[in-house]
Protein backbone atom coordinates (compact mmCIF):
# COMPACT_ATOMS: atom_id res chain seq x y z
CA UNK A 1 0.00 0.00 0.00
CA UNK A 2 2.53 2.45 0.49
CA UNK A 3 4.18 5.18 -1.71
CA UNK A 4 8.05 4.88 -2.25
CA UNK A 5 8.62 7.91 0.30
CA UNK A 6 6.47 6.15 3.29
CA UNK A 7 8.93 3.15 2.70
CA UNK A 8 11.89 3.52 5.87
CA UNK A 9 14.99 4.25 4.33
CA UNK A 10 18.14 1.92 4.46
CA UNK A 11 21.28 3.23 5.65
CA UNK A 12 22.92 4.23 8.94
CA UNK A 13 21.15 6.54 10.65
CA UNK A 14 19.67 7.90 13.65
CA UNK A 15 16.25 9.95 13.09
CA UNK A 16 13.85 9.64 10.17
CA UNK A 17 12.05 13.06 10.47
CA UNK A 18 9.06 13.33 8.21
CA UNK A 19 7.65 16.78 7.62
CA UNK A 20 4.41 16.79 5.66
CA UNK A 21 0.92 17.90 5.40
CA UNK A 22 -2.58 16.66 7.17
CA UNK A 23 -3.72 13.69 5.44
CA UNK A 24 0.00 12.83 3.90
CA UNK A 25 -0.42 9.58 5.98
CA UNK A 26 2.38 9.81 8.94
CA UNK A 27 0.16 8.24 11.17
CA UNK A 28 0.12 4.74 9.15
CA UNK A 29 3.76 5.34 8.24
CA UNK A 30 4.83 5.76 11.76
CA UNK A 31 2.92 2.54 12.83
CA UNK A 32 3.69 0.07 9.86
CA UNK A 33 7.33 0.96 10.65
CA UNK A 34 7.02 0.37 14.64
CA UNK A 35 4.44 -2.94 13.72
CA UNK A 36 7.16 -4.05 11.35
CA UNK A 37 10.12 -3.44 12.90
CA UNK A 38 8.83 -5.25 16.37
CA UNK A 39 6.90 -8.03 14.64
CA UNK A 40 10.80 -8.59 12.69
CA UNK A 41 13.13 -8.37 15.68
CA UNK A 42 11.93 -10.75 18.49
CA UNK A 43 12.29 -9.50 21.92
CA UNK A 44 12.92 -5.43 21.11
CA UNK A 45 11.24 -2.82 22.99
CA UNK A 46 9.73 0.19 20.73
CA UNK A 47 9.04 3.48 22.36
CA UNK A 48 5.57 5.46 20.79
CA UNK A 49 5.68 9.07 21.89
CA UNK A 50 2.82 11.20 21.37
CA UNK A 51 1.49 14.78 22.32
CA UNK A 52 -1.08 13.61 24.86
CA UNK A 53 -2.33 9.94 26.40
CA UNK A 54 -5.32 10.24 24.82
CA UNK A 55 -3.73 10.79 21.31
CA UNK A 56 -2.31 6.89 21.67
CA UNK A 57 -5.92 5.59 21.92
CA UNK A 58 -7.13 8.02 19.43
CA UNK A 59 -4.65 8.17 16.95
CA UNK A 60 -1.03 5.95 17.32
CA UNK A 61 -2.60 2.88 18.61
CA UNK A 62 -6.09 2.53 18.27
CA UNK A 63 -7.06 5.31 15.95
CA UNK A 64 -8.06 4.23 12.20
CA UNK A 65 -4.61 4.44 10.85
CA UNK A 66 -3.41 3.08 13.97
CA UNK A 67 -0.78 -0.05 15.06
CA UNK A 68 -3.83 -2.07 16.00
CA UNK A 69 -6.17 -1.60 13.29
CA UNK A 70 -3.37 -3.43 11.07
CA UNK A 71 -2.00 -5.74 13.28
CA UNK A 72 -3.38 -9.24 13.27
CA UNK A 73 -4.59 -10.52 15.90
CA UNK A 74 -2.53 -13.90 15.71
CA UNK A 75 0.60 -11.45 16.54
CA UNK A 76 -0.26 -10.68 19.48
CA UNK A 77 0.98 -12.75 22.91
CA UNK A 78 -1.59 -14.91 24.34
CA UNK A 79 -3.04 -14.89 27.84
CA UNK A 80 -4.52 -13.07 30.66
CA UNK A 81 -3.38 -9.42 30.76
CA UNK A 82 -1.36 -10.37 27.74
CA UNK A 83 -1.91 -9.06 24.11
CA UNK A 84 -2.88 -5.38 23.92
CA UNK A 85 -3.62 -3.52 26.90
CA UNK A 86 -5.39 0.24 26.41
CA UNK A 87 -4.87 0.89 30.20
CA UNK A 88 -0.99 0.45 29.87
CA UNK A 89 -0.89 1.59 26.70
CA UNK A 90 1.40 -1.43 26.08
CA UNK A 91 1.12 -4.13 22.83
CA UNK A 92 3.29 -7.33 23.53
CA UNK A 93 3.66 -9.37 20.71
CA UNK A 94 3.77 -13.55 20.62
CA UNK A 95 7.89 -13.30 19.71
CA UNK A 96 8.57 -11.42 23.18
CA UNK A 97 8.73 -7.71 21.52
CA UNK A 98 6.84 -5.16 23.69
CA UNK A 99 5.85 -1.24 22.19
CA UNK A 100 4.96 1.20 24.39
CA UNK A 101 3.00 4.28 24.54
CA UNK A 102 4.29 7.52 26.79
CA UNK A 103 2.94 11.10 26.27
CA UNK A 104 4.96 13.62 25.76
CA UNK A 105 2.97 16.01 28.68
CA UNK A 106 4.64 13.46 30.72
CA UNK A 107 8.78 13.96 29.92
CA UNK A 108 9.70 12.08 33.08
CA UNK A 109 7.62 8.77 32.51
CA UNK A 110 10.76 8.68 30.12
CA UNK A 111 13.26 8.27 32.37
CA UNK A 112 14.31 4.81 32.89
CA UNK A 113 13.11 2.78 30.31
CA UNK A 114 15.38 1.60 27.76
CA UNK A 115 14.85 1.04 23.65
CA UNK A 116 15.85 -0.43 20.51
CA UNK A 117 13.51 1.98 18.47
CA UNK A 118 11.31 4.44 18.99
CA UNK A 119 8.03 6.76 17.04
CA UNK A 120 7.42 10.47 17.94
CA UNK A 121 4.56 11.78 16.51
CA UNK A 122 3.59 15.54 15.64
CA UNK A 123 6.76 16.27 17.61
CA UNK A 124 6.12 19.90 16.59
CA UNK A 125 3.26 20.12 19.38
CA UNK A 126 4.75 18.65 22.14
CA UNK A 127 3.57 21.06 25.07
CA UNK A 128 7.12 19.78 26.47
CA UNK A 129 9.82 19.22 24.00
CA UNK A 130 12.32 17.97 26.46
CA UNK A 131 10.65 14.95 26.56
CA UNK A 132 12.18 13.90 23.09
CA UNK A 133 15.79 14.41 24.97
CA UNK A 134 14.56 12.03 27.80
CA UNK A 135 13.42 9.89 25.02
CA UNK A 136 16.78 9.88 23.83
CA UNK A 137 18.62 9.10 26.42
CA UNK A 138 17.00 5.83 26.70
CA UNK A 139 17.48 5.12 22.56
CA UNK A 140 20.19 3.11 23.34
CA UNK A 141 19.42 -0.85 23.08
CA UNK A 142 21.15 -2.65 20.09
CA UNK A 143 23.41 -2.13 17.23
CA UNK A 144 21.62 0.84 15.70
CA UNK A 145 18.89 2.34 17.72
CA UNK A 146 16.86 5.19 15.78
CA UNK A 147 14.22 7.27 15.93
CA UNK A 148 11.32 8.01 13.35
CA UNK A 149 9.50 11.03 13.75
CA UNK A 150 6.45 12.11 11.89
CA UNK A 151 5.02 15.46 12.00
CA UNK A 152 3.27 18.59 10.87
CA UNK A 153 6.46 21.29 11.22
CA UNK A 154 6.35 24.47 12.97
CA UNK A 155 8.87 26.84 12.99
CA UNK A 156 10.17 26.04 16.29
CA UNK A 157 13.33 25.21 17.66
CA UNK A 158 12.52 21.45 17.84
CA UNK A 159 12.08 21.59 14.38
CA UNK A 160 14.71 23.28 12.86
CA UNK A 161 17.30 21.43 15.36
CA UNK A 162 16.33 18.38 13.86
CA UNK A 163 16.42 19.58 10.37
CA UNK A 164 19.94 20.47 10.82
CA UNK A 165 20.45 17.23 13.26
CA UNK A 166 23.54 14.90 12.00
CA UNK A 167 22.28 11.76 10.83
CA UNK A 168 18.67 13.01 10.28
CA UNK A 169 17.00 11.88 6.79
CA UNK A 170 13.96 13.82 6.07
CA UNK A 171 11.33 13.28 3.98
CA UNK A 172 8.88 16.35 3.02
CA UNK A 173 5.26 15.86 1.44
CA UNK A 174 1.98 17.41 0.82
CA UNK A 175 -1.43 16.41 1.73
CA UNK A 176 -2.08 16.45 -2.02
CA UNK A 177 1.00 13.32 -2.51
CA UNK A 178 -2.44 10.95 -1.38
CA UNK A 179 -4.69 12.00 -3.47
CA UNK A 180 -5.50 8.82 -4.25
CA UNK A 181 -6.82 7.66 -0.16
CA UNK A 182 -8.40 10.83 0.50
CA UNK A 183 -12.03 12.10 -0.70
CA UNK A 184 -12.10 14.61 -3.76
CA UNK A 185 -14.55 17.04 -1.97
CA UNK A 186 -12.61 17.43 0.93
CA UNK A 187 -9.31 18.22 -1.06
CA UNK A 188 -11.08 20.74 -3.11
CA UNK A 189 -12.77 22.93 0.03
CA UNK A 190 -9.02 22.36 1.72
CA UNK A 191 -7.58 24.01 -1.48
CA UNK A 192 -10.48 26.28 -1.93
CA UNK A 193 -10.57 27.58 1.64
CA UNK A 194 -6.66 27.54 2.54
CA UNK A 195 -4.63 27.40 -1.02
CA UNK A 196 -2.19 30.37 -0.89
CA UNK A 197 -2.57 31.01 3.19
CA UNK A 198 -0.04 30.97 5.51
CA UNK A 199 -1.64 28.22 7.91
CA UNK A 200 -2.39 25.83 4.32
CA UNK A 201 1.35 26.32 3.70
CA UNK A 202 2.10 25.11 6.91
CA UNK A 203 -0.28 22.80 7.35
CA UNK A 204 -1.54 21.15 3.74
CA UNK A 205 2.80 21.89 2.39
CA UNK A 206 4.21 21.63 5.59
CA UNK A 207 6.78 24.41 5.22
CA UNK A 208 8.56 25.64 7.87
CA UNK A 209 7.87 29.22 7.62
CA UNK A 210 9.95 31.90 8.78
CA UNK A 211 8.63 35.00 10.80
CA UNK A 212 6.35 37.60 8.78
CA UNK A 213 7.10 41.51 8.14
CA UNK A 214 4.78 43.44 9.72
CA UNK A 215 3.88 40.96 12.58
CA UNK A 216 4.25 41.96 16.23
CA UNK A 217 5.36 38.63 17.18
CA UNK A 218 8.07 36.51 16.41
CA UNK A 219 7.79 32.43 17.40
CA UNK A 220 11.52 33.29 18.98
CA UNK A 221 10.03 35.39 21.37
CA UNK A 222 7.91 33.01 22.37
CA UNK A 223 9.79 29.91 22.03
CA UNK A 224 12.53 31.35 23.84
CA UNK A 225 10.33 31.76 26.81
CA UNK A 226 8.21 28.79 27.12
CA UNK A 227 7.52 26.79 30.75
CA UNK A 228 6.39 24.05 32.50
CA UNK A 229 3.83 24.54 34.74
CA UNK A 230 6.37 23.44 37.84
CA UNK A 231 8.12 26.95 36.40
CA UNK A 232 5.48 28.63 37.31
CA UNK A 233 5.77 31.25 40.54
CA UNK A 234 3.58 32.13 43.14
CA UNK A 235 1.08 34.43 41.66
CA UNK A 236 -0.30 37.87 42.09
CA UNK A 237 -3.28 37.52 40.13
CA UNK A 238 -5.30 35.67 37.98
CA UNK A 239 -7.65 36.75 35.34
CA UNK A 240 -10.13 34.86 32.46
CA UNK A 241 -10.45 37.33 29.68
CA UNK A 242 -12.97 36.71 26.51
CA UNK A 243 -13.50 38.46 23.22
CA UNK A 244 -16.85 37.54 22.41
CA UNK A 245 -17.90 36.59 18.97
CA UNK A 246 -20.89 38.36 17.49
CA UNK A 247 -22.86 35.55 16.31
CA UNK A 248 -22.76 31.63 17.29
CA UNK A 249 -23.15 30.25 13.75
CA UNK A 250 -20.95 27.78 12.14
CA UNK A 251 -19.53 30.66 10.03
CA UNK A 252 -18.80 32.94 12.92
CA UNK A 253 -15.72 33.58 14.51
CA UNK A 254 -14.95 32.06 17.47
CA UNK A 255 -14.62 33.71 21.07
CA UNK A 256 -11.50 34.07 22.70
CA UNK A 257 -10.68 32.67 25.64
CA UNK A 258 -7.78 32.74 27.50
CA UNK A 259 -6.37 32.85 30.81
CA UNK A 260 -3.24 34.50 32.20
CA UNK A 261 -1.42 35.40 35.51
CA UNK A 262 0.83 38.22 36.87
CA UNK A 263 3.78 36.67 39.29
CA UNK A 264 5.07 37.83 42.73
CA UNK A 265 8.21 38.37 39.92
CA UNK A 266 6.16 41.18 37.59
CA UNK A 267 6.15 38.63 34.89
CA UNK A 268 2.90 37.46 32.89
CA UNK A 269 2.14 33.71 31.95
CA UNK A 270 -0.52 32.41 29.79
CA UNK A 271 -2.39 29.58 31.88
CA UNK A 272 -4.80 28.06 29.07
CA UNK A 273 -6.38 29.35 25.47
CA UNK A 274 -9.59 28.10 25.72
CA UNK A 275 -11.09 29.46 22.54
CA UNK A 276 -13.94 27.76 20.77
CA UNK A 277 -17.17 28.45 18.64
CA UNK A 278 -20.20 28.49 21.15
CA UNK A 279 -23.28 30.20 21.87
CA UNK A 280 -23.28 33.36 24.42
CA UNK A 281 -24.23 30.37 27.00
CA UNK A 282 -21.54 27.91 25.84
CA UNK A 283 -18.44 30.38 26.14
CA UNK A 284 -20.20 31.84 29.60
CA UNK A 285 -20.00 28.52 31.47
CA UNK A 286 -16.72 27.73 29.39
CA UNK A 287 -15.23 31.16 30.70
CA UNK A 288 -16.85 30.74 34.28
CA UNK A 289 -15.41 26.88 34.58
CA UNK A 290 -11.89 28.36 33.85
CA UNK A 291 -12.39 31.55 36.74
CA UNK A 292 -13.00 28.26 39.25
CA UNK A 293 -10.50 26.26 38.05
CA UNK A 294 -7.70 28.52 38.65
CA UNK A 295 -9.03 30.42 41.54
CA UNK A 296 -9.08 33.67 39.42
CA UNK A 297 -9.80 37.38 40.72
CA UNK A 298 -11.92 37.87 37.83
CA UNK A 299 -13.24 37.47 34.61
CA UNK A 300 -13.28 40.75 31.78
CA UNK A 301 -14.72 40.88 29.14
CA UNK A 302 -14.85 43.28 25.65
CA UNK A 303 -18.42 44.81 25.34
CA UNK A 304 -17.49 47.13 22.03
CA UNK A 305 -20.20 44.02 20.39
CA UNK A 306 -21.95 42.39 23.39
CA UNK A 307 -22.90 45.38 25.38
CA UNK A 308 -24.74 44.48 28.88
CA UNK A 309 -25.39 40.89 26.92
CA UNK A 310 -22.20 39.91 28.16
CA UNK A 311 -22.63 40.67 31.69
CA UNK A 312 -26.23 39.49 31.87
CA UNK A 313 -25.41 36.40 30.31
CA UNK A 314 -22.29 35.67 33.13
CA UNK A 315 -24.18 37.05 35.67
CA UNK A 316 -27.85 34.16 34.78
CA UNK A 317 -24.56 31.26 35.47
CA UNK A 318 -22.77 32.77 38.50
CA UNK A 319 -22.34 36.16 39.84
CA UNK A 320 -18.46 35.71 39.53
CA UNK A 321 -16.11 39.18 39.78
CA UNK A 322 -16.59 41.11 36.21
CA UNK A 323 -14.83 43.75 34.48
CA UNK A 324 -15.97 45.21 30.94
CA UNK A 325 -12.75 46.66 28.76
CA UNK A 326 -14.56 48.26 25.91
CA UNK A 327 -11.89 49.14 22.90
CA UNK A 328 -11.53 53.09 21.85
CA UNK A 329 -8.15 51.92 19.87
CA UNK A 330 -7.11 49.71 16.72
CA UNK A 331 -6.22 45.97 17.40
CA UNK A 332 -2.69 46.71 16.67
CA UNK A 333 -2.04 49.62 18.86
CA UNK A 334 -3.97 48.02 21.65
CA UNK A 335 -1.30 45.02 20.96
CA UNK A 336 2.23 46.83 20.70
CA UNK A 337 2.46 47.33 24.19
CA UNK A 338 2.11 43.33 25.12
CA UNK A 339 4.26 42.48 22.03
CA UNK A 340 6.91 44.73 23.61
CA UNK A 341 6.67 43.13 26.79
CA UNK A 342 7.40 39.35 24.75
CA UNK A 343 10.05 41.42 23.34
CA UNK A 344 11.41 42.18 26.96
CA UNK A 345 10.81 38.18 27.93
CA UNK A 346 8.38 39.53 30.24
CA UNK A 347 5.28 37.09 29.16
CA UNK A 348 5.56 33.42 29.43
CA UNK A 349 3.42 30.59 27.38
CA UNK A 350 3.02 27.68 29.98
CA UNK A 351 3.03 24.58 27.69
CA UNK A 352 1.63 25.13 23.71
CA UNK A 353 -1.08 27.09 22.55
CA UNK A 354 -1.17 26.15 18.79
CA UNK A 355 -3.70 28.01 17.65
CA UNK A 356 -3.26 31.32 19.60
CA UNK A 357 0.49 31.24 18.83
CA UNK A 358 -0.13 30.86 15.18
CA UNK A 359 -2.50 33.90 15.32
CA UNK A 360 0.35 35.66 17.21
CA UNK A 361 3.05 35.41 14.70
CA UNK A 362 0.59 35.92 11.36
CA UNK A 363 -1.19 38.82 12.23
CA UNK A 364 -0.59 42.08 10.40
CA UNK A 365 -1.83 45.73 9.37
CA UNK A 366 -3.57 43.63 6.12
CA UNK A 367 -4.66 40.46 7.80
CA UNK A 368 -8.54 40.38 7.38
CA UNK A 369 -9.59 37.70 9.78
CA UNK A 370 -10.36 38.87 13.43
CA UNK A 371 -7.41 37.52 15.90
CA UNK A 372 -9.90 36.18 18.40
CA UNK A 373 -7.36 34.80 20.25
CA UNK A 374 -4.87 37.39 20.20
CA UNK A 375 -7.60 40.04 21.32
CA UNK A 376 -8.64 37.86 24.51
CA UNK A 377 -4.39 37.66 25.07
CA UNK A 378 -4.07 41.10 24.69
CA UNK A 379 -7.13 42.12 27.32
CA UNK A 380 -5.67 39.64 29.65
CA UNK A 381 -2.07 41.27 29.99
CA UNK A 382 -3.43 44.81 29.84
CA UNK A 383 -5.51 43.98 32.61
CA UNK A 384 -2.97 41.95 34.12
CA UNK A 385 -0.10 45.22 33.90
CA UNK A 386 -2.67 48.03 34.76
CA UNK A 387 -3.67 46.16 37.95
CA UNK A 388 -1.11 44.64 39.90
CA UNK A 389 -3.39 43.59 42.97
CA UNK A 390 -0.87 44.58 45.32
CA UNK A 391 -1.99 47.08 48.39
CA UNK A 392 -0.53 50.37 48.11
CA UNK A 393 -0.12 52.06 51.18
CA UNK A 394 -0.38 56.25 51.22
CA UNK A 395 1.33 57.86 54.98
CA UNK A 396 0.77 61.20 54.44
Amino acid sequence: MARPEQITPYGDWNVWLILAGRGWGKTMTGAFDTMLYALNNPEVRVAVVVPTFGDLSRVAFGGVSGIINWLPSSCLLKGRGQGYSSTAQEIRLYNGSLIQGFAATEPERLRGPQFHRAWCDEIAAWKYPDAFDQLMFGLRLGKNPQCVITTTPKPNDITRSLIKRTGTVVTRGSTFDNSANLAPAALQQLREKYEGTRLGRQELYAEVLDDIEGALWSYSMIEGHRLKVDQVPETQRIVVAIDPAVTSGDDSDETGIVVAARGQDDKYYVLEDASLKASPDGWARKAIDLYHKYNADRVIAEVNNGGDLVERVLKTIDRVPYTAVRASRGKLVRAEPIAALYEQGKVHHVGIFKELEDQLISYTPTSKKSPDRLDALVWAVTELSQRSGKPVWRIS
